[in-house]
């Protein structure tokens, strides 16, 4: 096949009028859930087709290449999002068939019965955890189903732990998308993770808060303030001191696992002087069976040795000694993208790129350092360790299997949508309408970040695709690009709430397949004044604060 070059302003040279066509997919995708509240599996195809449309007949992309993008992002949809899906509801399924879980739930109880407090510790602290160190819906799969296990309402179990997973998201998987967006533009990683410690911790220290009184209300919160102070504070300053003074892979962790250790230090010293419940809950304490220590141990046994499989997962020694030593790895040029002698057919052009630049598209099928290997192992260690016989085994396996159906669907299909429109370029004409906008660009920036987190599902991602146009459009315009390319990640929090593909993950989980409209409704308002903080704390620190962004020594 012959090479394709993208244009970003197709028809008649307009990049407004091109623009218009290029939004169509997003806002179909946003009616269809909004409006039509349709099932995640059919809203994700049906929108697929329209930018695939799209795609072939406003910006030319010869139709074997659509196809073939197409199904590039739908392999990536299974694997590894939809790997990483089945193997952490398959964990938790385990604990729920041999009743470990009703040990967990009176462990968790035994320390607060306070839904408020629990929200705090699994959907905050916890799920902060789980995504420094694995990240790719993880946290939202792991952190929902143990609210829902615990008595929470699937929509506000899968609706909270989706507004809790933002803060953690910038260094999530030991720093990726920092070193991502250093990557792509030249920056010193350093410089940016001083720059996103300089802006994130002013959401993570209000967020404890925001979610208690979203939930519960303003005088609900009050009464537990100094949980909400701690975790807040705890996270803040750790976030911040281990961004700008340690490493870029360091900030996720400590930031996690110290706000964690301090709320449940002050747990132990302290109690609200009421246990708030959601309406028509009922104090079940007294029927609550007491376990003593060493079955309380065995049932954690599964989450423990899922934090230290992570941990180790997630450290670039091992995947770095998993990539050299174990044979498990495929890596080809996807056909159609490439020719036969591995060669992208596919060309970025002007602005995005100074000159025609190839777009690679290589697939990589990584059994061994893929997070849901590493959790699917937990499972099998897990099952050694409860005598769970191989016929159970496998029975427990297959209901996942059977659970998880339509979400995998979603989940494929939307990653087809997404990456298709970044390989036809409409993703690139909307990042350049943004940058169109001048003086007010700064404010936009962290907007920018969202549209790309929504459209791929993963900050990572977004800082791939738009960090380098955040670089060049705050140089144009006169302000620190550390700023923007920052600011694109710190942005990115935002889309990870409403993203399609946390939607799907998030309603795998817990049982709400073909409720994902319902799901983005209720994370839509959160993510879009989210956005809006971000963007006015980026443009008082472009022209306001300009002595916030950090200069190399």
């Amino acid at each position: 096949m012959m090479t394709w070059t993208q244009n970003y302003s197709v028809i008649g040279g307009s990049l407004g009028l091109t623009a218009l066509a290029a939004v169509f997919p997003m806002v179909y995708l946003f009616w269809a859930f909004v409006i039509r509240r349709m099932p995640g599996h059919f809203a994700g195809g049906t929108t697929l087709i329209l930018a695939g449309l799209i795609a072939v007949i406003v910006y030319g992309m010869p139709i074997p290449m659509a196809i073939s993008a197409a199904i590039f992002g739908g392999i990536f949809g299974l694997w590894p999002i939809g790997w990483i899906v089945v193997a952490a509801v398959f964990l938790y399924n385990l604990t729920l068939e041999t009743g470990q879980f009703e040990v967990i739930k009176y462990s968790i109880s035994s320390l607060t019965e306070d839904r408020r407090l629990q929200v705090l510790l699994i959907a905050f602290c916890f799920g902060a955890f789980l995504e420094s160190v694995a990240g790719f819906g993880t946290p939202v799969a792991i952190a929902s189903a143990v609210l829902i296990g615990l008595g929470f309402s699937p929509l506000y179990a899968a609706g909270l732990c989706l507004i809790a997973n933002t803060v953690p998201v910038v260094f999530a998987s030991n720093g990726l998308p920092i070193i991502t967006a250093a990557q792509v533009t030249g920056i010193s990683d350093v410089l940016i993770s001083q720059m996103a410690g300089r802006q994130l911790p002013f959401l993570a220290l209000v967020l404890p808060l925001y979610m208690i009184v979203f939930m519960a209300g303003w005088k609900a919160a009050r009464e537990v303030w100094p949980a909400i102070l701690v975790t807040g504070v705890s996270f803040a300053l750790l976030q911040w001191y281990a961004s700008n003074y340690l490493s870029p892979m360091l900030p996720g962790i400590i930031s996690a696992v110290g706000s964690l250790l301090a709320l449940t230090l002050l747990l132990r010293v302290w109690k609200p002087a009421r246990t708030w419940r959601f309406r028509g809950e009922t104090d079940n304490a007294a029927e609550q069976k007491k376990y003593g220590v060493p079955q309380v141990l065995k049932a954690w046994a599964p989450f423990a040795l899922l934090i230290i499989m992570m941990g180790i997962w997630g450290h670039p020694s091992f995947k770095l000694f998993i990539t050299e030593r174990l044979c498990w790895l495929v890596s080809f040029p996807w056909p159609i993208l490439h020719d036969s002698l591995g060669n992208p057919l596919i060309l970025k052009s002007a602005p995005i790129a100074a000159f025609p630049t190839p777009y690679p598209a290589i697939y990589r099928w990584d059994f061994f350092s893929a997070g849901g290997t590493a959790i699917f192992l937990t499972s099998v260690i897990s099952a050694c360790l409860l005598r769970i016989k191989p016929v159970r085994f496998g029975a427990v396996l297959l209901k996942t299997l059977r659970q998880l159906k339509y979400s995998l669907m979603t989940i494929s299909s939307l990653l087809a949508m997404a990456y298709l429109v970044n390989y036809s370029g409409q993703s690139y004409t909307l990042g350049l309408t943004f940058a169109a906008t001048g003086i007010l660009f700064p404010f936009l920036s962290p907007i920018l970040g969202l549209i790309g987190t929504f459209l791929t599902g993963s900050d990572t991602s977004a800082n791939a695709l738009f960090g380098k146009l955040q670089q060049v459009t705050a140089e144009q315009i006169g302000v620190n690009p550390v700023l923007t390319v920052a600011a694109n990640s710190v942005g990115g929090v935002a889309g990870k709430m409403i993203s399609p593909q946390s939607i799907a993950v998030a309603c795998g989980a817990t049982g709400l397949v073909g409720k994902e409209a319902e799901l983005f409704r209720f994370t839509l308002k959160h993510s879009l004044l989210f956005a809006a903080m971000i963007g006015i704390l980026t443009f008082l620190q472009a022209y306001v604060l300009p002595w916030m962004i950090p200069v190399m020594n």
